[in-house]
């Protein structure tokens, strides 16, 4: 039998993945009543099919790298007593460059991030064997980022819920949003949390309709991850979150320190901010507490098709070995399929929507979004009580596909 649901609640957040888990962590810190529900499991879309990435070495200088500065700051110190339920490992990121040209791109690049507050130091082509004794020897340099981490994505959605559901929170899963409650727009008049402004006579989401009955809310967040365009839709508002494949490949397990660090090839922040839909890869390697190397990454536009693609592992396993040519005689185990929320200006949206007052919206961080969560999180809690955000949302404005024309 289906758990019953609150009838009224301060937040619903929809979608159990690790930016909804966030924000129902720190809403409930805020004094908020919350309630999470998703139409699948916890963490059953981008967030259990991710590597768990907390990076600022692959965000060109602008609005994602300020947040990804803040939210490695936020996972560190908000959240640090928690980092061991998820496995949080402060492994560091190593970017590689095969060559000479490559490396002095790398080396502008980590200039300009050094100068936003990126702690990065330069490597040279003798020096890497230092950090990552397998590596290639044919690499002209690279750069070392050691504020790059990772965690166990399912655990941090779980554990973070189970946080959550500690201060209040009510968790349902298994539980579809079929759409808004709605009420004709006026004037607000000082209500909490904040809705975001005036509505203008806009109509207002005022909850949920779930087939297992209503919540009422004065603010929903679509924390819906890949479907957050779908969620948006039904409050009648576009986001132009579309999905962008990718696969993993799972090496069997190898000795301790095979692979020390996240590494990948410097050609990698290039694939990240490329809008092409045809796929493309660029190799990222790194190894887990358990042994196996997890081998990325991929990246199409193909909907949401999960066939196995033989050139994608293909361009998995080239990749990986020429830079770590010992892995040529690895056996790989599996590899699995995932689809990033992608955004057209691979930027999230964070916020609230003028367009449909009451609803908020925690989607679109396309590959960034374990590290980006934590950050995301908490401004979503401080914009809800009415706080003043640590970081400007003005960049991440749900609106703002409007004016740029993608929205039709």
């Amino acid at each position: 039998m289906h758990q019953e649901l609150p009838r009224t609640a301060d937040l619903v957040v929809i979608g159990a993945g690790v930016v909804g888990a966030a924000a129902a962590w720190f809403a409930t810190l805020a004094g908020l009543r919350v309630v999470v529900v998703d139409r699948g499991g916890i963490a059953g879309g981008t967030s259990g099919a991710g590597e768990g990435n907390v990076l600022v070495s692959d965000k060109e200088p602008g609005p994602e790298l300020e947040l990804a500065r803040y939210s490695r700051q936020v996972w560190g110190e908000d959240l640090g007593p928690y980092g061991e339920r998820w496995e949080f490992e402060r492994k560091g990121g190593l970017v590689v460059a095969s060559t000479p040209a490559a490396l002095g791109a790398l080396r502008t690049l980590a200039e300009r991030q050094r100068a936003r507050g990126v702690v990065v130091r330069e490597v040279s082509g003798a020096g890497l064997p230092a950090l990552e004794p397998r590596l290639t020897h044919e690499a002209a340099g690279g750069a070392l980022y050691p504020q790059d981490a990772q965690v166990q994505p399912m655990l941090a959605a779980a554990q973070l819920l189970r946080l959550a559901r500690q201060r209040g929170a009510v968790v349902r899963t298994r539980t579809e949003v079929v759409g808004f409650l709605r009420r004709r727009g006026g004037r607000r008049t000082g209500a909490a949390p904040a809705t975001g402004g005036d509505v203008g006579g806009r109509p207002v989401v005022t909850g949920v309709r779930t087939p297992h009955g209503t919540v009422s809310a004065p603010a929903v967040l679509n924390a819906a991850g890949t479907w957050a365009g779908a969620v948006a839709e039904l409050a009648g508002v576009g986001l132009p979150v579309l999905p962008r494949r990718g696969f993993v490949l799972v090496t069997e397990p190898l000795p301790p320190a095979t692979v020390r660090h996240k590494v990948y090839a410097a050609d990698y922040v290039d694939a990240v901010a490329s809008s092409d839909a045809e796929l493309q890869a660029s190799p990222v390697v790194e190894g887990t507490g358990g042994g196996t190397v997890l081998i990325g990454s991929t990246r199409e536009r193909v909907g949401f098709d999960r066939r196995p693609s033989p050139a994608a592992v293909r361009a998995l396993a080239r990749g990986a070995i020429g830079l770590f040519p010992i892995l040529a005689s690895v056996r790989a185990m599996r590899v699995y399929a995932g689809f990033r929320p992608y955004c057209p200006d691979h930027l999230p949206v964070i916020g609230p929507d003028p367009r449909a007052p009451g609803l908020w919206h925690a989607c679109g961080h396309e590959g960034a979004g374990i590290g980006l969560a934590a950050g995301t999180g908490k401004l979503i809690a401080q914009a809800l009580t009415g706080e003043a955000t640590d970081l400007d949302l003005a960049p991440f404005a749900p609106e703002r596909f409007e004016e740029g024309g993608w929205c039709g």
